[in-house]
């Protein structure tokens, strides 16, 4: 999509348990021909969970809210992918929605919304929010959550400075840039039937700003913190890591890893070694395919060797992730451990010397 991005980081831990679904991508502008506006979306699972992230781009204007409505309604209908096994995405356990949606203030002149800002006066401008308009005759819409809007609309600014927009066309400042959630609706009890308990999954916003120090832009970036609570419906990884005997810069190294009973390896999975901090599964400093270099292959154990004769001596800490190809995500991971340098093995090493976890 032209100028749209999404990217998810995660800390280490909690790679095992996430699982990219899927990645789509919704073009809605020139009749759905062109990437200018529309949306992007990643479908995880967390810990069991279905989790959709979406950032989109809607149509712009005051008199383009219909647009931007059916803008809406489309992204949302394109997300649903049956095809691939994944519930409905009004079925997922949360849906995280942002990006520039161009929602605007109606009614009120320009002089009238500059002087509510200058006074900090937010409430009279949220009754003519176009999309807290619609949220009230919208069901589906108002499904989605935002917190208050405490911070000063965040369009549009003369580019490197603080003041709304000098320039001729003089456009009145609005809430374009929303952060919205929504959590899986909850079935409604029935006294005639017995259902077991509903896992726990909660979500709790911590903040929401914007942050008016940016200014190479003519919108104001804002961003959402938030407390996300559950009960993990798995808690074990699908594999389980462990670097073997000492690890040094002299020999190969040796590892060992035991898979669950319901994962499906591939010959084309791979087991990496990475530095602590990676960015990305493509940042490895060298990597084995789990048939090659095999030493032991069984029901409970298998092991094969990472040769290191590459890496740089460095007394940074690494670690080992195994990279499912089926799944196309991370499904074990090693805890830290260091790579001791070739000076080392001079030294009179104890017997049965463990990893430096």
């Amino acid at each position: 999509m032209q100028g749209l991005l999404l990217l998810v980081f995660a800390k280490h831990q909690h790679l095992p348990f996430i699982q990219i679904l899927s990645t789509n991508t919704t073009p809605t502008g020139l009749f759905g021909y062109w990437g200018n506006k529309g949306g992007v979306n990643i479908c995880m699972k967390l810990y069991g969970y279905y989790v959709s992230i979406i950032n989109c781009h809607l149509p712009p204007h005051m008199g383009n809210n219909d647009q931007r409505l059916e803008h809406f309604d489309r992204i949302l209908e394109m997300q649903n992918l049956e095809k691939l096994d994944i519930p409905n995405i009004l079925d997922h356990d949360l849906i995280l929605w942002f990006g520039d949606m161009n929602f605007r203030i109606e009614d009120f002149g320009l002089h009238f919304v500059q002087e509510a800002i200058k006074k900090q006066c937010y409430g009279d401008l949220w009754e003519k929010d176009q999309l807290r308009i619609a949220k009230r005759f919208d069901p589906l819409l108002r499904e989605f959550q935002e917190g208050p809007l405490l911070f000063p609309p965040t369009y549009k600014f003369d580019k490197n400075s603080n003041n709304y927009d000098t320039s001729e066309k003089k456009r009145k400042p609005a809430w374009t840039d929303r952060i919205l959630w929504r959590l899986k609706r909850q079935p409604k009890d029935d006294p005639c039937t017995t259902r077991l308990p509903v896992p726990y999954f909660s979500l709790s916003l911590k903040s929401y700003v914007s942050h008016m120090m940016y200014s190479i832009s003519d919108h104001k970036p804002v961003t959402g913190t938030f407390d996300l609570e559950l009960k993990p419906l798995v808690s074990v990884p699908l594999i389980t890591l462990i670097p073997e005997g000492l690890w040094t810069m002299e020999n190969d190294m040796l590892v060992s890893y035991s898979l669950t009973a319901e994962f499906l390896s591939s010959p084309w999975d791979w087991i990496g070694l990475y530095k602590m901090g990676l960015r990305h599964i493509n940042d490895y400093v060298s990597y084995v395919w789990v048939r090659d270099n095999q030493v032991l292959s069984s029901d409970r154990l298998n092991q094969v060797y990472i040769n290191v004769s590459d890496i740089p001596e460095t007394e940074d800490q690494f670690l080992l992730c195994y990279y499912s190809n089926n799944l196309r995500s991370v499904v074990g991971i090693s805890k830290p451990f260091k790579i001791q340098p070739r000076i080392f093995m001079g030294e009179d090493l104890p017997g049965k010397i463990q990893p430096q976890i």
